[in-house]
């Protein structure tokens, strides 16, 4: 069995993690860490745990573990890596944006591999510190990676994407907070979102002279979990063209689904699957493209990561049904 330990455990991706951890038939965790909740039972702060978990959450780390998942805010994964040590065969997966550009991607001899499976298998699987994407990242990527593959790239990429309210984190903020968020649609970060780095870092690994601009405008939904995006630029293929091209990318993904008919967001809540869809109006291509932000976002693909690393097939304790209705 892999034993794993999780840093960071009262968060929404921690959560996710657990309820995937304790049901992976390969998988064992050996404790959560976490500084506000030491001691509490771990299904007191994550209540979908009841009757599935009687772990309660661990004051100390145990060094020896097979990997560890860190599931803290964006720049804290640095300073705990820093702060603690583990053992050498430990393996690490950081699920913050850290170490997700390749101008950070080595700290201190540790040399962090992008983990986005469907890119990176051969990198994951010999690898022992994995960058988890982040959710926008990945969802977007899923949909443009097929064009920069086949070179197709050669103006600017329109992207809109509207995510639920998990993607913001348990903290409480105005923008949160149920009563602003119900009911409501806002857009934030517009064309200067934190992902687009790693966005355009993956696709000019594909297609190194494209540098036409993404557009990006990211949307806060309404909704508890999930991220459709809608992405369009040029492309001379015809409909069926593409879609030959994107069944081909991704025959061996088997989280990667292309649909010919329209998507939405119950195809995909509760599961590691993308599904894409493509239609062609006059000279532009426009790709949709669904992710559960917690799972195929986070913490599905941080085990899909484990799984590689440890030789196990990519879709070990993954095989979760959409809530379709």
């Amino acid at each position: 069995m892999i034993t794993t330990g999780i840093i960071g455990g009262s968060g929404y991706t921690a959560g996710e993690l657990l309820r995937i951890l304790i049901h992976h038939p390969e998988a064992k965790i050996d404790f959560v860490f976490s500084t506000t909740n030491a001691g509490k039972p771990i299904a007191s702060v994550h209540t979908d745990l009841i009757g599935e978990c009687d772990l309660t959450f661990a004051a100390e780390i145990s060094p020896n573990v097979d990997v560890v998942f860190l599931c803290l805010g964006h720049g804290n994964s640095t300073k705990f890596l820093d702060e603690h040590q583990f053992s050498k065969h430990t393996k690490i997966i950081d699920l913050s944006q850290d170490f997700r550009l390749n101008t950070h991607a080595n700290h201190k001899g540790k040399q962090f591999v992008y983990g986005l499976p469907e890119t990176q298998k051969a990198a994951i699987t010999t690898g022992n510190y994995i960058a988890n994407p982040g959710c926008f990242a990945s969802g977007i990527q899923f949909a443009l990676l097929p064009l920069a593959k086949a070179q197709l790239l050669h103006e600017a990429v329109h992207i809109n994407a509207i995510t639920g309210s998990t993607g913001a984190g348990v903290g409480l903020k105005p923008s949160s907070h149920f009563s602003w968020r119900n009911n409501n649609v806002s857009i934030y970060k517009a064309f200067t979102h934190q992902h687009l780095g790693e966005i355009k870092q993956n696709l000019t690994h594909f297609q190194p002279d494209w540098q036409e601009p993404m557009h990006f405008i990211p949307v806060r939904g309404n909704f508890p979990r999930g991220i459709f995006t809608t992405a369009y630029t040029a492309c001379s293929l015809a409909e069926n063209e593409l879609y030959e091209l994107y069944n081909t990318f991704y025959k061996d993904c088997p989280f990667v689904h292309v649909s010919e008919s329209p998507i939405h967001l119950k195809q995909i809540v509760n599961t590691n699957k993308c599904v894409l869809h493509l239609e062609k109006h006059n000279d532009l291509v426009l790709i949709s493209s669904a992710i559960d932000n917690l799972l195929k976002g986070a913490s599905g693909q941080a085990v899909q990561n484990m799984n590689l690393m440890f030789g196990l097939p990519e879709t070990c304790g993954l095989t979760l049904k959409a809530n379709a209705f």
